[in-house]
């Protein structure tokens, strides 16, 4: 796995750690953006990897959002929409990947850095987190995906406060919203997201994947559509060595051995 300047990947049974390291508040300019890009790639074409969880170092913020100074300095509108969509297609892949990615949110997490988390598809945060989107104090909106993703976590009247305010929320406040899953223990947010990350890669990931599509597909098929999706994935599981493994084993009383087939 090749070296970045602003992302480091640590690997440890099937469980892939990316850390943004962008001292100090790990902000997402372009070539921040293209490691992270880069990085998962690379964790996606490697096999043994099952799980993916993405974190910031230091100890000032998960990702305290967008570099400012690089949007600033765009000269035209045109300027500013390439580097958007660029970040955006990044956060898109991210929702759409074939292998789970569970947001380790250990401190700060605001604009572009929560639209990053969000398009993780799960999210431990630490009680220390907070939560925001603060574009309006600067005379903008949310650019990579913010206005889309948050309704559709937090509702659309929530959604609109925390965008029309600036305002941030606790880590506390994200739970009860559904913003996170879980808050945990500051010292203890990296080691509770590999504890799920480990849970997840216990199972079969014929059928993990099955599900991560199936779910990824709600938001944009109607419903009709959707279930036909998930009977068509479902129905093809059944043809899976997994999916015989796991009967088996449920029928014998022990812990099935997946092997992705």
């Amino acid at each position: 796995m090749s070296e970045r300047e602003w992302v480091k990947v640590s690997i440890e049974e099937n469980i892939a750690l990316l850390t943004i390291d962008h001292p100090p508040v790990n902000a997402l300019n372009t070539p921040t953006v293209r490691d992270i890009a880069d990085a998962i790639d690379d964790l996606v074409g490697d096999v043994g990897v099952k799980v993916i969880i993405l974190t910031g170092a230091g100890k000032h913020a998960f990702c305290a959002g967008a570099d400012i100074k690089e949007v600033s300095a765009k000269q035209t509108a045109a300027e500013v929409e390439e580097l958007l969509t660029y970040g955006q297609s990044v956060w898109n892949k991210i929702e759409g990947l074939s292998k789970p990615v569970i947001a380790a949110i250990n401190n700060v997490c605001l604009g572009g850095g929560l639209e990053m988390a969000m398009a993780c598809h799960l999210r431990v945060a630490s009680e220390r987190g907070r939560f925001g989107q603060p574009e309006i104090n600067l005379g903008l909106i949310p650019g990579f995906g913010g206005t889309q993703r948050l309704p559709r976590l937090v509702g659309k009247a929530k959604a609109l406060e925390m965008i029309l305010t600036g305002e941030m929320i606790s880590a506390e406040e994200a739970l009860r919203l559904g913003l996170v899953n879980r808050v945990v223990p500051h010292d203890e947010v990296v080691s509770a997201a590999r504890e799920l990350a480990a849970k997840i890669a216990s199972k079969g990931q014929v059928a993990v994947r099955a599900a991560l599509e199936a779910v990824e597909a709600s938001s944009r098929l109607p419903l009709s559509e959707g279930l036909a999706l998930e009977r068509q994935r479902f129905a093809a599981l059944t043809e899976t060595e997994d999916m015989r493994e796991g009967v088996q084993a449920f029928l014998e009383k022990r812990s099935p051995r997946f092997k992705g087939k």
